[in-house]
C-alpha cells in the first residue's frame, strides 16, 4: 500500500541497479543516497566534447523529489545528494538513464529543487562532504485518514455522514502530544525487544490537524517529527490512538505499551502514510550561515510542494481508500485485539536480528 519520504524504504520492487562498480545507490533512513566514485571520467582521444566533458569537475549536489509513490510501495519525498560533471535540463531523465531510479518510474517523478557546490545565482552550495543519508537529522511524516476512524465503535464502521467535532479532535491530540519525548517503542515494531536500547525512540511532536472535506468524505491529516523511526513504528502509533479514541481500549494501555511487558499494538493501514520532510537541522546551524553556503530547508518550494500533494499524493489515497476500504476494514479488526492481557515480560525473547535498513518508518515501514 502507499506512503511518502522518509528513513530507510527498502528498494522498490523492480528497481533497477547500476551496473557500474563506482556508482551505487542505496536507500538508508528515508533517504535515497547516490555516491559515485572518484575515478576520473576516460578520455577519448578524439571528439572534443567527449573530451572536454571528461575534463569538467564532477559538482556535489543536493536534489529534492517528489513522486506519489503507489508503484514504490509507499508515497515518497526524498533527499539524495551526488556528483555529476554536468546537470542536465532533464535531470530525471538523466538519473533513469544512470539507474538510479527504475526506468518506469521516471514519469512520476517530479523536480522541486537542488542545490549543488557551485559558484551560481541561481542555485545554491552544500558541503563537498556533504551526505543526505548521515546529515538527515529528523523526519516528518503526515498520515491522511477519514475521520470516521475516530467515530464511536458503537456507531456504523464506515459512517461517511461522521464528522470530527471539536471535543473529539481535542481527545486525539491529547493522546498524541504524549508520544512526545524519548519513549520505549519496542511494542510498536516487531524488530525489537524492550531491552534494546535502539528501542528508545526521540518524538519530536505530533498532532492532527482540522478536518476537511473530499468528495463527500472527511478526512483529516496526523503529523508527526522525530529524529528516526522503525518499522511500523508510526502506523502502530496512531492505531493505539484510533483504538482508544473508538472505545476499544484503555488510555492507560498507552502508558504500560511503554513498559516491558508485551503489549497488543494495532497497526493502522498503509495507505496514507507520506514521507513529507526531511530535516538538516544540525547542518543548517554548521553551515547554513557561514557566508559559503546556504541552508537546506526549500522554504521557497513550500507552495510547489504543497501543490503537488493536492494534485498528486491526497487524491491517489483518497480514490484508493474509495475503492479499496483499507480503513473500514481495518477498524473491524480491532475487537478481536485484546488491550487488558500482556504476554509475559518480554526481556528480549521478542527481539528479533534487526533489519540492515533500520533506522526510520521510511526506511523499514513495509506492509
Amino acid at each position: 500500500s502507499p506512503r511518502m519520504a522518509g528513513n530507510a524504504e527498502p528498494p522498490p520492487a523492480g528497481s533497477a541497479r547500476p551496473q557500474d562498480r563506482r556508482s551505487r545507490s542505496c536507500w538508508a533512513g528515508g533517504v535515497r543516497v547516490w555516491e559515485d566514485g572518484e575515478h576520473p571520467a576516460k578520455k577519448v582521444k578524439s571528439g572534443g566534447d567527449e573530451e572536454r566533458r571528461g575534463k569538467l569537475p564532477k559538482r556535489k549536489i543536493v536534489l529534492l523529489m517528489a513522486y506519489s509513490g503507489k508503484g514504490y510501495h509507499g508515497m515518497q519525498r526524498n533527499v539524495g545528494s551526488s556528483q555529476f560533471k554536468t546537470i542536465e535540463d532533464d535531470l530525471v531523465s538523466a538519473l533513469v538513464q544512470s539507474g538510479c531510479i527504475p526506468e518506469n518510474h521516471g514519469e512520476d517523478m517530479r523536480k522541486m529543487s537542488f542545490q549543488r557546490c557551485a559558484r551560481t545565482d541561481k542555485l545554491k552550495r552544500v558541503t563537498g562532504g556533504f551526505n543526505s543519508k548521515n546529515r538527515c537529522d529528523a523526519r516528518t511524516y503526515c498520515y491522511l485518514l477519514p475521520t470516521f476512524a475516530f467515530a464511536h465503535k458503537d456507531r456504523d464502521v464506515q459512517d461517511e455522514t461522521y464528522r470530527l467535532g471539536a471535543e473529539t479532535l481535542r481527545q486525539v491530540n491529547r493522546l498524541l502530544a504524549c508520544y512526545k519525548g524519548t519513549h520505549n517503542f519496542h511494542n510498536f515494531t516487531s524488530q525489537k525487544g524492550p531491552q534494546e536500547p535502539s528501542a528508545r525512540r526521540y518524538i519530536l511532536e505530533m498532532y492532527c490537524e482540522e478536518p476537511f472535506v473530499r468528495e463527500g468524505l472527511e478526512f483529516a491529516v496526523i503529523r508527526v517529527k522525530g529524529q528516526s523511526f522503525m518499522m511500523h513504528q508510526i502506523r502502530k502509533m496512531i492505531g493505539l490512538v484510533v483504538a482508544i479514541v473508538k472505545g476499544y481500549a484503555p488510555e492507560s494501555v498507552l502508558e504500560r505499551s511503554w513498559g516491558t511487558e508485551k503489549v497488543d499494538v494495532p497497526k493502522a493501514p498503509g495507505l496514507g502514510l507520506v514521507l513529507e520532510r526531511v530535516h538538516f537541522e544540525k547542518y543548517n546551524q554548521r553551515f547554513g550561515n557561514d557566508g559559503l553556503h546556504e541552508p537546506l530547508d526549500w522554504v521557497q518550494e513550500e507552495g510547489k510542494v504543497a501543490a503537488f500533494k493536492e494534485e498528486h499524493i491526497y487524491p491517489t489515497i483518497i480514490s484508493t481508500e474509495r475503492d479499496e476500504r483499507s480503513m473500514a476494514q481495518w477498524l473491524s479488526t480491532l475487537p478481536v485485539h485484546n488491550f487488558s492481557a500482556t504476554a509475559l515480560t518480554a526481556a528480549g525473547t521478542d527481539a528479533k536480528v534487526p533489519s540492515p535498513l533500520e533506522g526510520s518508518e521510511g526506511d523499514g515501514d513495509t506492509d
